[in-house]
């Protein structure tokens, strides 16, 4: 097992593991928090909804769409000044966060707008009927309704943001992406990549099947 692991720092390893999950439990929940917002905000502005707003809604669907469209190991890039000022570095778990966070948010909110939008109409109406106030309809009945399809998006983009935060090691954000690029690739270590990739592998799967399970547990019969 040794020799066919030799270039592997079990020590090592396990640290990546940890900053892995710190930029992943980190992220996952500012992207949640600032995602479903934004969702609710692009679902509340269309056509036909409380606070219909032909410019509100074309302003905050186009930037998310222009957030969305930049690829994400640019959007590292190109916000490091920002992640300096809001986090002192741009290195590290610490300065992974924000790129993450920025790149993971709008592709939630459009997942809780596509969500929202599965509601059954007569159940909004119906709420509507009885006077409710629109954040009555927001959480008392849109986001209720549509939990199942919330937590299938959550569960997508925390698989998302496993493969963002692997593009982060390229420029020194730490985790199983790092060890894979510094030992498995610039140093031809395949052992070494082997084992970050297996390990990414697992974590998937036990984020998929986590999230599947939340979703039987909450879909209404």
């Amino acid at each position: 097992m040794n020799d066919l692991f030799a270039n592997v720092d079990w020590g090592e390893i396990g640290q990546a593991c940890l900053d892995t999950l710190a930029m992943l439990g980190g992220s996952l929940v500012l992207t949640v928090l600032l995602g479903l917002l934004l969702g609710v905000l692009l679902f509340l502005t269309g056509p036909g909804q409380p606070w219909a707003s032909r410019w509100g809604n074309g302003a905050l669907a186009l930037a998310v769409n222009l957030l969305r469209s930049v690829p994400f190991i640019i959007l590292l890039i190109v916000m490091i000044p920002l992640t300096i000022l809001l986090v002192g570095t741009s290195l590290g778990v610490a300065g992974a966060i924000p790129p993450l966070v920025v790149g993971a948010a709008p592709f939630f909110a459009r997942l809780v707008e596509t969500a929202l939008r599965e509601v059954d109409r007569n159940t909004v109406e119906a709420v509507q009927a009885m006077g409710a106030t629109t954040r009555d309809l927001v959480f008392r009945a849109l986001l209720p309704e549509a939990l199942p399809g919330i937590l299938a998006a959550v569960t997508v983009t925390a698989i998302t943001l496993i493969s963002f935060t692997a593009m982060a090691g390229a420029v020194g954000a730490g985790g199983l992406g790092d060890l894979a690029i510094r030992f498995g690739y610039q140093r031809f270590q395949t052992d070494v990549m082997f084992v970050t990739v297996v390990l990414l592998l697992v974590l998937v799967q036990f984020l998929q099947a986590a999230g599947d399970r939340l979703v039987r547990r909450f879909t209404r019969k």
